[in-house]
C-alpha cells in the first residue's frame, strides 16, 4: 500500500514540476482522448482548437447528453412572435368577487394598452387567499358562463383586445373536489390550457406561518405546457416553482417562458421568491415570469408582491415592490439561442450518470 501511494504521489508531483503544462495534459490516458503530439499543439494555435475540438465532442459523445432526458428533449420551436411586451398586473384582492372581476378586468386592459401582448395575473385574484374562502368562491370552469364569471371575462377580454391571457389562478370546483387552477386563454377566446397546481402549500415554520392547501385543495396530477401566439409557454402554481424538476420538464418540452403566478408570504418570501425565479431561468436557459397579488398588511394572508420578469441569464428584467403595479416589459426569444450557444448546457449534460424522466410524455408513446 505504502508503495502505490508513494508512486501515485510521484506521478503527480512529476506533473507539477514539469516546466511544460501541455506535458501534464498529454500525460492522461483516456478512452475516449485522442493522441496528440506536442509538437503539434505548440507549432499551430489554430490546430490546437481543432483538437480540442474534437476531444470536446469526443467527450460529449461518451457522456451522452441526448440521454440525460427521457424522451429526448425536444427541439427549441421557432415562435409566432420573436420579439413582444409582457404585462404583470399585481392586483389587490377583497372579498368582493365582482369588484375583483371588475378590478382584474381594468387592469388586463391598460396593459393591453400599453402594448402587452401576454397578461399574467397573480395567484387566488378572485378570492382571499384562505381554506375557508376557497369553496365559497370556487368556479365550475368547465360549465362556464354564469358558472364561472371569473373565466368568462377573461375569455371576453382576450378575444376583444386580441392578446393571450395567463390568468393567475382561482378555485376551481369538480363534483366535490377543489383545485388551484390557471386558466389559459388564447387571442381567439378560446381555452387554451388549464393548469391544476400541482404541488399543494402545505407548510410549517414554527413561530411564522402555517398554512395546509390540503386542508381543501385537490392537487393536480399534470404537467401543462401550452403553444400560444407568444410562444410555447410552461404552467406553474407559485409552490410549483419550488421544484425544479417540473421547470426542466417544460424545457425538454422546447418552452420558451415558464409563468408561475404566485402569491409568497412575508417569510419565504424574502427570501426565495426572487432566488428560485432566477435559479429556474438559468438552469433551463429560458424566460421566467411571476406574478403576486398586491400585499395587503390587514388580510388573513399577507402576500410578499414582487411580481417579476427574468431573462435566460437569470438577470432580473423588470420587478416591482409590494403596492398595485402593472409592468410592462419586452421578451425578446431571439436571445435563447444566443445564450444557449455561450453556454451550451444541453450538450454538456451527463447522461451517462444521470436522467430526468418526464413520465406522461413517456407513457403517452
Amino acid at each position: 500500500m505504502k508503495s502505490a501511494i508513494s508512486s501515485s504521489l510521484l506521478f503527480n508531483s512529476k506533473n507539477l514540476l514539469n516546466p511544460n503544462p501541455l506535458s501534464r495534459f498529454i500525460s492522461l490516458k483516456s478512452n475516449f482522448l485522442p493522441k496528440l503530439s506536442p509538437r503539434s499543439i505548440i507549432k499551430s494555435p489554430s490546430s490546437s482548437t481543432s483538437a480540442l475540438r474534437s476531444i470536446s465532442s469526443s467527450m460529449a459523445s461518451s457522456f451522452q447528453p441526448e440521454q440525460a432526458r427521457v424522451p429526448s428533449a425536444l427541439p427549441l420551436p421557432a415562435p409566432p412572435s420573436t420579439k413582444f411586451n409582457i404585462g404583470l398586473c399585481q392586483l389587490s384582492v377583497t372579498s368582493d368577487k365582482k369588484r375583483n372581476i371588475s378590478h382584474a378586468k381594468k387592469a388586463i386592459e391598460e396593459a393591453a394598452s400599453k402594448g402587452a401582448k401576454l397578461v399574467l395575473l397573480p395567484e387566488i385574484w378572485n378570492s382571499p387567499y384562505s381554506n375557508d374562502s376557497f369553496p365559497v368562491y370556487a368556479e365550475d370552469i368547465d360549465a362556464g358562463g354564469d358558472a364561472s364569471p371569473s373565466t368568462a371575462m377573461l375569455s371576453e377580454v382576450s378575444k376583444r383586445l386580441k392578446i393571450t391571457i395567463i390568468g393567475g389562478s382561482i378555485p376551481e370546483r369538480v363534483g366535490d373536489r377543489l383545485y388551484n387552477t390557471c386558466c389559459v386563454f388564447g387571442a381567439d377566446g378560446e381555452l387554451k390550457a388549464k393548469h391544476r397546481k400541482i404541488h399543494l402549500f402545505d407548510i410549517d415554520i414554527p413561530g411564522k406561518i402555517t398554512f395546509m392547501e390540503s386542508k381543501t385543495l385537490t392537487a393536480g396530477e399534470t404537467p401543462t405546457i401550452v403553444d400560444t401566439d407568444v410562444g410555447r409557454i410552461g404552467i406553474g402554481i407559485c409552490y410549483d416553482i419550488r421544484f425544479q424538476e417540473l421547470a426542466m420538464i417544460y424545457a425538454a418540452r422546447g418552452a420558451h417562458l415558464l409563468c408561475y403566478p404566485g402569491a409568497f408570504n412575508m417569510t419565504t418570501g424574502p427570501l426565495h421568491w426572487e432566488l428560485l425565479q432566477r435559479a429556474r431561468a438559468t438552469d433551463n436557459q429560458l424566460y421566467v415570469a411571476t406574478c403576486s397579488p398586491a400585499r395587503d398588511s390587514g388580510a388573513g394572508y399577507t402576500a410578499w408582491g414582487h411580481s417579476t420578469l427574468v431573462g435566460p441569464f437569470g438577470e432580473v428584467l423588470a420587478t416591482t415592490e409590494h403596492e398595485e403595479d402593472i409592468i410592462i416589459a419586452e421578451i425578446d426569444y431571439s436571445i435563447l439561442e444566443q445564450r444557449r450557444t455561450s453556454l451550451p448546457l444541453n450538450k454538456q449534460r451527463r447522461g451517462d450518470l444521470y436522467q430526468l424522466v418526464d413520465v406522461q410524455r413517456l407513457n403517452s408513446k
